[in-house]
């Protein structure tokens, strides 16, 4: 049996002391207060609780100085820091002082509880060896199916200048696969060019592309060499090609059969030895039948087709990936690395992402820097986040979650899998089935692809409660 948790309240104010001694009285806490700090500090040093909660502003030794000095033997401690002047000034304060979290007074028992519990499992999951995730990879990171797929078109695409499409919805990472497909060709060591077509005004989009002359427009104050002489000998990655304007369109088509162009302005042409890699959310096809789309340079852009899958459609990749977008925003933001309890790991597994992997990634930089601890719990997430109620279940995801089932159980050693498994399976079904008739079971069998003698007899194995009704 776990022992309690040993929490450490300092505060000059007797009341709060004596709020926060009876609200914590947990069996599963032992609560010791101090009136001043300095009388604290040598209790704290000699035996360490799992969480310090300490008023700021205190008579002698205040409570960022005794949270500095505590930090100092034991860094790892989480420091709850209450104060009644809730200004900006000592809220900077207390989280640069490495404070877990900050608590304005008054406050909520019940917050007050759950926050000490919170600072708690952070202390108790610090206890833990921590897994450093060796060998991610900086370019693509997928294990699951449907980016196999990808790596394969990546791996057969390495020897050739060919040009591809990339589909996907938005926040896929179609840039990263451009880039990809860049560094394993032969034009690796030349330049890759990114260019969003939405990003751009359409009144500037040639220019963009081609360049122009000196004064050939208002503001043209110098010559300027455009995305396609930039990329000369490597790739031009041209995002959201479904947004590109119909006369920028006539003039990429021109660009793709001469291997020359004009500058905006310019008289002379120029030539560029360019890999076009396009990408887009949009459905082309729909484009090009609605005569959004030049059909001609659609077949000039739909050489290969590489299709991008969903996050939702991956999600046995999201453990991964989330470590490795923490990792990358811990060395951006010169901090140590955030770290997902398994509980906060699986239920990040389970959301539909649909933002895609942009989502994942920028949800791993507000942990970064919004997360207490080092250690995310599900508490930490954003809000948005905390519940998967509500949220449907893709067409098929359920096979990926039960082959994340079957892996974990198998890792954690467990064995005779499919004597846990196909009961369950079955049981389901069976009562889905049931649920769908109102209980006629000559009915259910026939949606389960069964005989009536197979239903009763899997009835009084499985749900003997529903075999004689």
């Amino acid at each position: 049996m776990t022992e309690p948790a040993r929490i450490v309240i300092v505060d000059d104010d007797r009341a709060i002391r004596w709020v926060l001694e009876r609200s914590l009285a947990q069996p599963d806490l032992t609560v010791e207060s101090f009136e001043r700090a300095d009388a604290a500090l040598a209790s704290l040093e000699e035996s360490p609780p799992d969480v310090l909660v300490t008023d700021i502003r205190m008579p002698g030794l205040d409570g960022l100085e005794l949270m500095a000095r505590v930090r100092e033997r034991h860094p790892d401690m989480p420091v709850i820091v209450m104060t009644a002047h809730s200004d900006l000034d000592s809220a900077v304060a207390s989280y640069q002082g490495g404070a877990f979290e900050y608590l304005p007074k008054p406050f909520d028992v019940d917050e007050a509880l759950a926050l000490v519990r919170r600072a708690v499992a952070h202390a108790r999951e610090r206890q833990r060896p921590a897994e450093t995730p060796e060998g991610l990879s900086a370019e693509i990171i997928g294990e699951a199916p449907a980016m196999q797929e990808v790596f394969r078109a990546i791996g057969r695409l390495s020897h050739s200048h060919i040009t591809v499409l990339i589909n996907g919805e938005s926040g896929t990472g179609k840039e990263r696969v451009a880039q990809a497909l860049h560094q394993h060709s032969p034009r690796a060591g030349k330049p890759f060019i990114a260019l969003n077509m939405a990003a751009i005004p359409k009144d500037l989009m040639e220019s963009e592309l081609f360049g122009h002359e000196k004064g050939a427009f208002t503001g043209a104050a110098a010559q300027r060499r455009g995305r396609f002489e930039q990329a000369d000998g490597g790739t031009l990655f041209l995002d959201e090609i479904g947004d590109m304007p119909p006369d920028t369109q006539t003039r990429l088509l021109r660009v793709l059969a001469d291997g020359e162009f004009y500058r905006v302005g310019g008289h002379v042409s120029v030539k560029a030895d360019v890999r076009i890699i396009a990408a887009t959310h949009q459905n082309l096809e729909t484009l090009v039948s609605d005569g959004r789309f030049r059909e001609d340079l659609f077949h000039r852009l739909n050489v290969i087709r590489v299709h991008l899958p969903t996050l939702a459609e991956r999600r046995e990749d999201i453990p991964r990936l989330t470590q490795h977008f923490l990792a990358e925003a811990a060395k951006e933001l010169s901090t140590e690395a955030k770290v997902l309890t398994p509980e906060a790991e699986a239920h990040l597994a389970r959301l539909p992402w649909p933002g895609n992997v942009r989502q994942l990634e920028n949800t791993c930089r507000w942990l970064t820097v919004m997360a207490s601890g080092r250690e995310v719990l599900i508490d930490d997430l954003p809000p948005e986040l905390r519940s998967t109620e509500g949220t449907e279940v893709a067409a098929g995801d359920w096979r990926s979650a039960f082959r994340e089932w079957a892996d974990r159980a198998l890792a954690a050693g467990q064995t005779h899998l499919l004597e846990e498994a196909v009961p369950d399976f079955e049981r389901i079904l069976i009562e889905t089935a049931l649920k769908h008739t109102g209980g006629r079971k000559g009915e259910a069998a026939e949606l389960l692809g069964w005989g009536r003698n197979t239903l009763t007899r899997k009835l009084k194995v499985l749900l003997p409660a529903l075999a004689d009704d």
